[in-house]
């Protein structure tokens, strides 16, 4: 899914007299979001308008598209919106765009009744005084947000009765580059900014580099790529959708054959990385390893029909895709085993259509012997070369030797070697103990598909991303630098055209030596890289809730396939509520508007506790949500674990097949997700739950002093200006507690 940014439209007072009720009624849903926006419209009624309070709603956005061209780090940005009035009246207002740190404005074009409308160019110091004056007057902190930003401000009239305003607006600006990797960030979070989704939203960044480009890497958004070295593309569109967070790229350069590229983020205690590794796309077959591969095909009865016909379509795909030189077999199982070939077939065109026929001739029927296919596909040459085995089955052992642990003991009693065993699971009657075992022993990954879903395209996608391997066997070490929980915990082989996201933990500081080793072909390669762990990094804040989810998912991953242990149990529980993510032992409660009011209600007037109870609770399926409660002075706390729902026991059935999806999911997840339950919020690494009507920092704790300051008092906005910093965690609303400098402030008004 694609997501996107917008400016913000916020009404605003005029010169006649007008509550401060009506202003904060008619902006409050603006300006409580936590993170930047690309652009402001705040308009006002006309100065005719009837001294009555006047429901208004906030402007919003019908569509916003960004256009970003980066030539070696120099990089524009041009941004089209369209503003729509819903009001019956004409109205006035005011247009103000926080700029980038260190970006210029290049253009800006807005013409109204044939007049081009002009703009000016406000510095840090003049840019403060409008933030704080709105923000005094709307009673309203979102703006706080761009507390030390240059301003760019042009007034808007008319802004027509129903109808639109269409801006458009340039600004330039140089990349940071550092060890090979440039960001890039625009502001997208527009979640509270508009009082209707967007109609279309979308972002396109074409990129040139002088230096081959490896990596593209979103955090934020699931981009589509094309990248051929000297120039890449990256895009993201989507409709009806109210854009929740800032969109965030990096881009990797390198002249090496791989590129590798770190990452940091520190703020005292031991950091976290993350590493960003790729060949980029090879012109040169030569530099594709050459591989072994296996394809084991579950031909029982219970594969008969559009399962069966399905596979061979796979089967058909991958085997066309072989490249020369390359090593292949099939084998089909059932009650039996049956080969293509008794070794190993190097692969001709030949061979490919004699394969080609024995696909055609496969028919389902027959139990279902595990044990022994996975023996004989195991039957490889010994080799440095990549190593594989795509093995589908639908269903349970029913022949031969049934027994879970003798059939994963027999398989690592096999694999002496560095085989990867890639596992389908087809349909909900496979056993995912098993799978996921084969998967974790091996150093391959799982995939589970669906009854609705077609095998064919599961299994051709998978294909296509592994059919050209560049570097097998690969390992990691990083010098004098301690790392630990380190993710993936086994690497797998690095492919063409594909990148590695690799997430950990480190001790001690300064720059260090990465040695990449792995085999090309049946030689050993080693390739050095220089990389700086910091002390202090403040940048890249996204890093710990991603190595996060997937420690956790490794954690999960444990209990599911060796048992229940406490003390994973309560790992799991102190990362989901340090970072604020979902886990089968913990769930948010989700109260939404009207529930809440029925809530009120019952305190109020009495009542079925029951009923309460049953119409209070939006809970997701067990693993979706994560539970919150109000402890003494607005502390987290967490419900024991006794009674909430544990991974599923059994390892068949549909509940088994989507928690296993979900936690190998995890354990490759490369893009932020977003909170489930509104009553959670993430701004950078910290983590805020909304506690008895006040947002409350995680990392706050009933032990600590606590500095209280009155909202929109002298001393909120000296604070401010002391700590710019402090002005994201302000913007989140009028009651907040959090900790920066190691305080605890809380934020409290007059009532």
């Amino acid at each position: 899914m694609k997501r996107y940014t917008q400016h913000k439209i916020i009404p605003r007072r005029g010169n006649l007299r007008m509550g401060s009720i009506f202003l904060t009624a008619l902006v409050i849903c603006l300006f409580a979001a936590s993170a930047e926006a690309s652009g402001i419209l705040i308009p006002r009624p006309p100065v005719d308008r009837p001294p009555v309070e006047i429901k208004m709603r906030p402007l919003s956005f019908k569509s916003q598209h960004v256009s970003v061209s980066i030539n070696n780090q120099a990089a524009k940005t041009t941004i089209k919106q369209i503003f729509q009035n819903h009001t019956n009246r004409d109205l006035e207002g005011t247009y103000i765009f926080p700029i980038p740190e260190k970006a210029s404005i290049s253009k800006f074009s807005m013409w109204m009744n044939g007049r081009k409308v002009e703009g000016e160019l406000l510095d840090a110091g003049e840019a403060r005084k409008i933030y704080n004056d709105i923000v005094r007057r709307m009673r309203d902190p979102g703006l706080l947000e761009y507390a030390g930003r240059d301003l760019f401000r042009a007034n808007v009239y008319p802004i027509p009765k129903h109808g639109e305003v269409k801006i458009e607006l340039a600004y330039e600006e140089v990349l940071e580059y550092d060890s090979g990797v440039v960001g890039y960030r625009y502001p997208l979070n527009v979640e509270r900014c508009s009082p209707t989704n967007i109609e279309e939203v979308s972002i396109a960044v074409n990129i040139q580099s002088n230096i081959p480009i490896k990596t593209l890497y979103s955090p934020t958004h699931d981009i589509d790529i094309e990248n051929s070295g000297e120039s890449a593309y990256c895009g993201y569109e989507e409709k009806d959708v109210r854009p929740d967070r800032d969109f965030i790229l990096y881009y990797t350069v390198s002249g090496d054959r791989m590129g590798l590229n770190l990452l940091t983020h520190r703020r005292g205690e031991d950091g976290y990385f993350i590493l960003l590794l790729s060949p980029g796309t090879l012109d040169d077959p030569d530099a594709i390893v050459k591989k072994d591969i296996v394809f084991v095909i579950d031909r029982s009865g219970s594969m008969q029909g559009k399962k069966i016909e399905q596979a061979k379509d796979a089967l058909e795909y991958c085997v066309k895709r072989l490249n020369e030189g390359d090593r292949f077999n099939i084998i089909t199982f059932s009650t039996g085993v049956v080969k293509f070939s008794e070794g190993m077939v190097r692969f001709s065109k030949r061979d490919l259509a004699r394969a080609l026929r024995f696909v055609k001739k496969i028919k389902a029927r027959g139990g279902t012997n595990i044990n022994d296919a996975l023996q004989a596909a195991l039957d490889f040459p010994k080799s440095k070369r990549s190593q594989m085995i795509v093995f589908l089955t639908d269903g349970l052992p029913t022949v031969g030797e049934t027994d879970l642990g003798a059939i994963l003991g027999n398989v690592k009693d096999e694999n002496a070697g560095d085989v990867r065993i890639f596992p389908f699971g087809v349909g909900y009657d496979v056993n995912t103990h098993l799978l996921d075992k084969l998967c974790e022993d091996n150093r391959g990954t799982v995939e589970y598909i669906k009854p609705e879903e077609d095998i064919e395209e599961k299994v051709s996608a998978f294909y296509s991303k592994v059919s050209n391997p560049v570097l097998s066997n690969v390992d990691l070490d990083f010098g004098d630098v301690k790392t630990y929980d380190v993710y993936p915990n086994h690497l797998p082989d690095i492919f063409d055209g594909a990148q590695l996201v690799v997430f950990g933990r480190y001790e001690g500081r300064g720059r260090t030596r990465i040695r990449l080793t792995g085999y090309v072909g049946e030689d050993e390669k080693r390739y050095e890289y220089s990389g700086r762990f910091g002390k202090r990094e403040s940048r890249n804040a996204f890093i710990p809730r991603l190595w996060a989810t997937r420690k956790i998912a490794y954690l999960l991953s444990e209990i599911r396939l060796h048992g229940h242990n406490d003390e994973l149990v309560d790992e799991v529980i102190i990362l989901a509520k340090e970072h604020g993510i979902v886990t089968p032992y913990t769930s948010y409660l989700v109260l939404d508007e009207q529930v809440a009011l029925e809530r009120e209600m019952h305190d109020s007037f009495g009542g079925s506790s029951v009923i309460l109870r049953n119409s209070e609770r939006s809970f997701v399926e067990p693993g979706d949500e994560l539970r919150v409660r109000g402890g003494r002075r607005g502390e987290v706390s967490f419900k024991d674990t006794e009674g909430l729902p544990a991974p599923p026991a059994s390892g068949t059935g549909k509940a088994a097949t989507e928690y296993s999806q979900n936690v190998a999911r995890g354990k490759e997840q490369k893009i932020l997700i977003n909170p489930l339950s509104k009553r959670v919020k993430y701004v950078d690494e910290k983590t805020f739950y909304f506690i008895d009507d006040r947002w409350v920092d995680e990392a706050y704790k009933e032990d600590m002093t606590v500095i209280e300051i009155k909202y929109l008092s002298d001393e909120y906005f000296e604070l401010l200006d002391n700590e710019p910093e402090v002005g994201k965690y302000l913007s989140l609303g009028t009651e907040v507690t959090f900790v920066h400098g190691g305080k605890a402030y809380r934020i409290v008004t007059d009532e």
